[in-house]
């Protein structure tokens, strides 16, 4: 496993699971259980990714892709209502 991104909290680094895994990358979210051990302390920084080695360069050019913002959703939602 190779640890390819340090995220902000625990929710970022979730996200960014789900972004590798929807693009067939199997990835894992470390650090859960730091963020209890941090009494008083903001839980920032504690949030690791990791993916297999042979998926790194793939997983790096996602993240890269959302650290540019390329994913976005839009500002408004059309639904069907039939």
């Amino acid at each position: 496993m190779k640890l390819i991104y340090r995220a902000d909290t625990i929710i970022e680094a979730q996200l960014l699971v789900g972004l590798l895994e929807q693009s067939g990358i199997a990835a894992h979210a470390g650090g859960h259980y730091l963020q209890g051990a941090v009494g008083d302390i903001a839980p920032v920084g504690i949030a690791n990714v990791f993916v297999g080695d042979d998926d790194e360069v793939e997983a790096r050019e996602i993240i890269e892709s959302y650290e540019r913002g390329d994913f976005t959703t839009p500002d408004t939602i059309d639904v069907d209502e039939d």
